[in-house]
C-alpha cells in the first residue's frame, strides 16, 4: 500500500510524537519510583525519630515548655 506523500509524512510525525510520549512516560515513572523511595526512606527515618524522642525526654527530664528562649 502507498501512502501519498502528505498522509506519510503525517504518518512520521505521529510515530514520532507516540515515541517521544513513550520516552516521557518511562522517565515519568522512574522519577515517581525514585520520589518514593525517598518517601519510604524518610518515612522510617521519622518513625526511628519518634522511637528515640521518649527515650531522649525521660534521660533528660525536661520538656520543650522547660527550654523556652530567654526572652519570654
Amino acid at each position: 500500500m502507498v501512502l501519498p506523500t502528505d498522509q506519510a509524512n503525517r504518518l512520521n510525525e505521529l510515530e514520532m510524537k507516540i515515541v517521544l510520549a513513550d520516552d516521557m512516560l518511562d522517565q515519568l515513572n522512574q522519577t515517581i519510583f525514585r520520589q518514593q523511595q525517598q518517601i519510604d526512606a524518610l518515612a522510617q527515618e521519622v518513625r526511628m525519630l519518634r522511637q528515640q524522642l521518649p527515650q531522649d525526654q525521660n534521660t533528660s527530664g525536661t520538656t520543650l515548655l522547660d527550654e523556652l528562649p530567654p526572652h519570654y
